[in-house]
């Protein structure tokens, strides 16, 4: 008869790692971040007494110089040949910043992001899938842009992040409902001064 009280060493355990995929826009499309130099992500392998997320900043804030991020747990990855060191499990995250807020991450177009070490290519497909529902109905909930934003920046960002043109009439009547007018143009820009907008 089997003890119902084995002890947890009686057990084969895998390594636990983490692994982050930064998105951003920069410009015109949804980028990624990626460790300078290396076709992967960031990531690191979890410390005794550590959170997953409490990983997840350290290795942001030691890969990148990225400090005060808020991590989303995305999947958990665990195929037995994903990593060929050995047995380990990953659980991917997904972080969303500006990107003048990307560190020192080399940032790629999601679309080219291909080929990449490990099982990355799916945690970053994963990633871009959570951003797109993210960013399916409410205006910028990742606050890439600032507190005010006018309705063409405001496109601009969901087009990036669906990776598609968006038509500008439709996108103007989606978004009204849960923006207020500040009452304010934007300044500074070339041509008809915008509207500013902040979110309800």
């Amino acid at each position: 008869m089997v003890p119902i009280d084995r002890p947890l060493t009686d057990y084969p355990r895998p390594s636990l790692a983490v692994d982050t995929a930064v998105l951003t826009v920069p410009g015109e499309e949804l980028c990624v971040g990626l460790v300078p130099g290396r076709p992967r992500l960031p990531g690191t392998f979890l410390h005794e007494g550590e959170t997953l997320a409490d990983a997840v900043r350290r290795s942001l804030a030691q890969k990148a110089g990225l400090e005060s991020v808020a991590p989303a747990q995305l999947h958990v990855f665990d195929a037995l040949d994903r990593d060929s060191r050995g047995w380990v499990v990953s659980v991917a995250h997904v972080v969303v910043v500006p990107a003048d807020a990307a560190g020192t991450l080399e940032l790629v177009p999601t679309s080219a992001a291909r080929g990449l070490d490990f099982d990355h290519d799916q945690i970053v497909q994963q990633a871009v899938a959570w951003m797109r529902d993210r960013y399916a109905e409410q205006p910028d909930p990742e606050h890439l842009l600032g507190a005010e934003l006018t309705l063409r920046d405001l496109r601009r960002v969901h087009e990036a992040v669906r990776g598609e043109a968006l038509q500008p009439d439709t996108f103007r009547r989606a978004m009204l409902p849960w923006l207020e007018p500040t009452g304010q143009l934007q300044r500074g820009s070339v041509g008809k001064p915008a509207q500013l907008f902040r979110r309800r």
